[in-house]
């Protein structure tokens, strides 16, 4: 298959660059059209009880509100008549806006709920089902400031929320790519040693980002799709052309320098890297997919995004690359930098690497033993993490909706617009007498629920266990035809463990006879999607585990280095996890981040798992091919591990540090759970270059010894048939010493 590419490649490059500049085009025009279409959210599950909560409160009633204005008096009370009299006209002007419904403030019904314990302050909530309309009403109280008001007016809610994150979401993008890509291209140029070559990983990187923002764009025209897809498809596609390049140029110049002339070069190298290319790309893209297996389209966007991303980085690395490596032969050097023109480039042998390997083997178990203990010890904060929903608490204080939150939470008796929603559907509420004795009786009971502040019914409002106010006109909105629904107001943090057992208490509470029950809201959101992703852990482990397997014995025909692939993997990956409570759940660092530390959002250690294992993939592969290829020529092992670190030492180091660098420049996001996925990202990324790559696969790999090629006859016989490996032997490699065995 390669050298039929290779002849393709070589023969006609002018024409191959062509096609993909045409294809590069499109897919940037489709692309740009995906950041209209992209949405916030996508952290439930669609076929929990929660989700179908909602899904009858917006089809019978029109939803649940998702648009609260704090309205806060300039002096005095909420009561005082100046300030009533400007209350009510704020309520008057929002319930005047078109595409508004069901505002109720404090001023008309709403209860003592609606204000705050000191008296300054005062909630209207209303509901605009209409994405757009609600961003413009959000962005016109932003703006709107009257300073002759009795009141003041701050824009919060689920609709604020959304529009604050979307915006932040862009602004910390551009921040973001133009502190990593400077700071790139300056590596890139010192790694490459060339200014011509250290272009090549941005033009595989640009591929990769169009591609993958078409694929978004059209899947966001049949589906719901994450806007935070976006970050992933600049960091992964910019990265992956970081790694493919070098992998790719490296082994170029390093035929070139052996004598080479340019054809041969390239099919040698199309051969070897771009093999190696194949495999990782294949790993990377399996990986990410299995983050289809859980149902929030959160997760689901960045499987789809990480698989175009890698499928478009992959191809452009062994069409494009290999086409432009035939065009400038040796002029891929040209515009050299320091010291560039006394070595073949990044894939010259690094003594420090063999250095490092051939001690590491010399001691094994000294080496390996203190490198484990430090990544488990790494990993223990991971066992007390706690889990919560994404709300205004992701954004700085600097966002309105943050601080209406705060606000809220502080300041207030009960969490209104967090309330848990209790739909019944049935015809025992149908008629009146119903109405007033079944319904009033139901909603006592769930009043008296631990931790219950009130409950809001059509029947009246209830706590502990007693009507406190008789049902007056705005409690009509609670019953529709056969379908009626409570709100059950939480005296405590909807996320917290006591929020949580409260939803499991409602739920447990019997359903009035005829009727169904369903329980949402956030609280109960939180309580659905913890057991989603627990649910589906095993089975994307497993499928993670099965395909890791299978494509590295593939690779390699070793049934011992695709487990020893996943136990240092799973080493590194309980060190990020656990770095990642100890940062942003137990609050280290969150002074120099500028976040609020907090329980971690149920699905980021699903997207940090997937995205850390699949890059982590890709550097073992990097590393397995260099050591099959001199196990292939008759090299001892120990000699093939160092030389195959020694030969990939630059590589993987360069294409670490730079990944590294695209990832920790997300921590200048203002959004919590994306400076989580950079972090901890970039730290998965130099644990593999360091302690696993550096110090465990080489102590691994020697204790082992010939063990390390093992697998069963079978095995070994279907590998010879379906198994991939290099179609001609390479240049031999000089004999180098060998280190002695010791434990």
């Amino acid at each position: 298959m390669f050298a039929r590419l290779a002849h393709v490649v070589t023969r006609r490059p002018k024409q191959l660059l062509l096609v993909a500049l045409l294809v590069v085009a499109a897919t940037a025009v489709l692309g740009v059209g995906a950041f209209g279409k992209l949405l916030t959210g996508g952290f439930a599950d669609p076929q929990s009880e929660s989700i179908r909560a909602e899904h009858a409160v917006d089809a019978h009633f029109g939803g649940q509100p998702n648009l609260v204005l704090l309205v806060t008096a300039r002096s005095g009370t909420v009561d005082d008549p100046d300030v009533v009299a400007g209350g009510r006209d704020v309520v008057r002007r929002l319930a005047a806006e078109p595409g508004v419904n069901r505002v109720i403030s404090y001023w008309d019904g709403g209860g003592a709920r609606l204000r705050s314990t000191d008296g300054r302050r005062a909630l209207v909530v209303a509901r605009v089902p209409d994405k757009d309309r609600a961003k413009e009403l959000v962005t016109g109280y932003e703006k709107a400031v009257d300073g002759a008001a009795p009141v003041t007016v701050t824009p919060g809610g689920g609709a604020t929320i959304n529009k604050d994150v979307n915006s932040q979401v862009t602004k910390d993008l551009a921040v973001a790519e133009s502190i990593a890509i400077p700071i790139t291209m300056v590596l890139l140029v010192l790694a490459f040693g060339s200014a011509v070559a250290a272009l090549l990983p941005l033009v595989v990187g640009v591929a990769g980002i169009f591609g993958g923002l078409a694929i978004l764009s059209v899947l966001a025209s049949l589906t719901d799709v994450s806007i935070f897809a976006v970050n992933l498809t600049t960091a992964l596609g910019l990265g992956l052309g970081i790694d493919y390049t070098l992998l790719m140029v490296s082994r170029f110049r390093e035929e070139l320098a052996a004598g080479s002339d340019r054809a041969d070069a390239v099919a040698t190298t199309m051969r070897t890297a771009g093999r190696t290319i194949l495999f990782s790309g294949a790993t990377v893209a399996v990986v990410l997919a299995v983050m289809l297996v859980f149902p929030p389209f959160f997760l689901k966007s960045m499987a789809y995004a990480g698989v175009a991303v890698t499928v478009f980085s992959v191809l452009s690395a062994l069409l494009v690359v290999p086409a432009v490596l035939m065009l400038l032969g040796p002029r891929v050097n040209a515009l050299t930098v320091g010291r560039a023109r006394s070595r073949s480039g990044p894939a010259a042998e690094s003594g420090a690497w063999r250095t490092i390997g051939s001690a590491v083997m010399r001691r094994p178990v000294l080496a390996g033993v203190p490198a484990i203990a430090l990544l488990l010890a790494l990993g223990i904060p991971f066992l007390h993490v706690s889990f919560s929903a994404p709300d205004d608490r992701v954004l700085r204080n600097t966002a309105a909706s943050r601080q209406v939150g705060d606000i809220i939470r502080a300041d207030f008796s009960s969490n209104v617009p967090a309330a848990t929603t209790v739909v019944v559907q049935g015809t025992a509420f149908v008629d009146g007498p119903a109405l007033a004795s079944g319904l009033a009786r139901y909603a006592g009971e769930l009043s008296t629920v631990a931790n219950v502040a009130g409950v809001n019914s059509a029947a009246g409002t209830f706590a502990a266990g007693r009507q406190s106010a008789p049902a007056g006109p705005a409690d009509a909105r609670f019953t529709a035809g056969t379908v009626t629904y409570l709100e059950v107001v939480p005296s405590v943090e909807p996320a917290s463990g006591a929020g949580q057992d409260l939803v499991k208490a409602v739920r447990a509470r019997p359903a009035p006879a005829g009727t169904s029950v369903l329980v949402g809201g956030p609280s109960a959101a939180l309580v659905d999607g913890k057991h989603t992703i627990a649910a589906r852990l095993p089975l994307a482990i497993g499928l993670i585990s099965l395909a890791t397997f299978v494509l590295l014995f593939l690779f390699t025909g070793s049934v011992v280095m695709p487990i020893k692939a996943l136990v240092l993997s799973a080493l590194s990956l309980t060190a990020v996890l656990g770095a990642a409570v100890w940062i942003f759940q137990d609050g280290h660092l969150s002074g120099v981040l500028g976040f609020l530390p907090g329980p971690l959002d149920t699905s980021m250690p699903v997207l940090l798992f997937c995205v850390a294992f699949g890059l982590s993939m890709d550097y073992e592969v990097f590393l397995l091919s260099r050591i099959k290829e001199e196990h292939d020529r008759g090299v001892d092992n120990a000699e093939a591990v160092a030389a195959g670190l020694a030969r990939t030492g630059r590589i993987v180091t360069t294409a670490a540090a730079l990944l590294a660098v695209t990832f920790v420049a997300f921590v200048t996001s203002s959004v919590t759970f994306l400076q989580m996925l950079g972090l901890g990202t970039a730290l998965a990324i130099v644990l593999d270059a360091t302690l696993i790559r550096g110090v465990l696969v080489p102590a691994f790999m020697r204790l082992a010894g010939r063990a390390n090629w093992w697998a069963p006859r079978p095995l070994r016989a279907l590998h010879s048939r379906i198994g991939l490996a290099e179609a001609a032997a390479s240049r031999p490699t000089p004999t180098r010493p060998t280190p002695t065995a010791a434990s």
